[in-house]
């Protein structure tokens, strides 16, 4: 019967330039993340737009009939208007996307490049074809 040998493996330290390597790559995926996360919220849904204001009138309209309905449709209004007062919340969190578009043309580039990913890719998920072009972004056909 054999019996297994444990090898010590000594590890190496990582070199200067690979810690800076992983920094860089950690900055530039967050970069990338946050502008692809607001290109995508501000989407929005087909119809009309809603407003903070018009979801408050909702809102209010949800506490009048609270008071006379039964217990389980009081349920359902009490669930329907913590759903709008979150999203309430999020329409009145102004994110300031000119900052974020700032920080995404600086690394998109060089993100895009070492991960592969194409312009068409970037336009599939929304982001404009202006923006892909301050970043650098070649369009190609392939």
């Amino acid at each position: 019967m054999a019996t297994s040998v444990k090898k010590s493996v000594k590890k190496r330290p990582m070199s200067d330039d690979h810690k800076a390597k992983l920094a860089q790559g950690r900055t530039e995926s967050r970069a990338v993340s946050r502008y692809l996360e607001a290109v995508v919220a501000g989407k929005g849904k087909r119809g009309r737009k809603r407003t903070p204001q018009s979801i408050a009138a909702q809102i209010h309209r949800i506490d009048q009939d609270l008071t006379d309905a039964a217990p389980l449709r009081r349920l359902e209004l009490i669930q329907k208007r913590t759903d709008l007062q979150a999203e309430k919340e999020r329409l009145s969190a102004r994110v300031d996307i000119a900052a974020l578009e700032k920080g995404f043309v600086k690394v998109a580039k060089s993100y895009a490049t070492r991960n592969g990913i194409t312009y068409g890719s970037f336009r599939a998920l929304g982001v404009p074809a202006d923006v892909l072009k301050k970043a650098g972004i070649p369009r190609t056909r392939g």
